[in-house]
């Protein structure tokens, strides 16, 4: 039997708090694809006894069901071992305010997302989209007294540019609040230059941590739509993300992305995950699992030795 690979730790940015490289989340797996509770808790279990210790969920994942079946199982485990996320903007009814960054709805956010999961505090409480209507003031005064109050550790961000961050930061040290620690944006081989260029130069410059989402550009750096699009498959199901990554320069560079693996002896699946995690500002990468082979073979990509030469052939590749 092969041993398990060993998990590492990293800061996010400069604070103490260290989350797992590789960590788990619930977009639209868990309370989505995924909803029988012994096959999350068999995943999330497995995820745990792994070495992760980040676990990272939204309000809007399954309109909250991703909370209560993460949730579930995430309260069987040691509080002070794990690091839980969630997020707040997108709307979760048909209500005029039950959306967006303002007051209102971030306190009556963040108490629904603790009761679902179950928990007192989040160690993370990310801003999932920016809020153009909403001024910026109003919403880092209510995640700074979040963090007064305890019942937020740390906040952060999600796909905000590096303006946004540069402002927000701007902002907190003129008013003395509590900044953002993290960002998580979108970061793989097929959905580069946005972070490379712009948001990772913000995010060093301010001491903040990067959790980046979907390393595998929502599956296709696997390979699975080598062929075709099966009709249960993510990309079938959500047409937007379809028509960002699976474009046909996206598709014929990832056949020959399958020929570099094959030549360093790994899985596309593995190269991909070790090449996001090998980036200097990434503090972890969140992989999605809808089942415990999935998981194990996500999580080899620690063994990777993703050296410089490695990375930047594979780089190269997708220009």
């Amino acid at each position: 039997m092969s041993k398990a690979p060993t998990m590492r730790y990293r800061p996010l940015g400069n604070c103490g708090t260290k989350v797992s490289v590789l960590s788990l989340g619930g977009w639209t797996t868990f309370g989505g694809s995924v909803t029988a509770d012994s096959s999350v808790r068999e995943i999330l279990v497995a995820a745990f006894e792994a070495g992760i210790n980040f676990f990272d969920i939204a309000d809007v994942y399954a309109r909250g069901e991703s909370e209560r079946a993460m949730g579930k199982v995430l309260r069987e485990f040691p509080r002070n071992r794990i690091i839980i996320s969630s997020k707040v903007f997108h709307p979760m009814s048909d209500d005029v305010n039950d959306k967006g960054l303002s007051r209102k709805h971030i306190m009556e956010s963040v108490e629904a997302s603790l009761k679902r999961i179950g928990t007192d505090y989040l160690d993370l409480y990310f801003c999932h989209r920016f809020d153009a209507e909403t001024p910026l003031e109003e919403t880092v005064r209510a995640m700074d007294d979040l963090v007064h109050q305890g019942k937020v550790l740390y906040w952060g961000t999600s796909e905000w540019t590096g303006a946004q961050l540069r402002e927000a930061n701007r902002l907190c040290d003129a008013k003395g609040y509590y900044a953002p620690q993290v960002e998580q944006p979108q970061y793989s081989l097929v959905a580069r230059d946005r972070f490379e260029t712009d948001t990772a130069v913000a995010t060093q410059a301010h001491g903040m941590g990067v959790v980046v989402w979907s390393p595998l550009g929502s599956g296709i750096l696997t390979g699975k739509y080598d062929a075709g699009f099966p009709q249960d498959s993510r990309l079938a199901r959500v047409g937007w993300l379809r028509e960002a990554v699976a474009t046909e320069k996206n598709l014929e560079r990832v056949r020959k992305f399958a020929t570099l693996a094959t030549k360093f002896g790994l899985s596309r699946s593995q190269l991909a995950i070790a090449w996001a995690a090998a980036h200097p500002a990434v503090s972890s990468v969140i992989l999605g699992a809808t089942s415990l082979r999935q998981l194990a073979e996500n999580l080899s990509a620690l063994d990777v030795d993703m050296n410089e030469e490695r990375r930047a052939e594979i780089s190269k590749l997708f220009e």
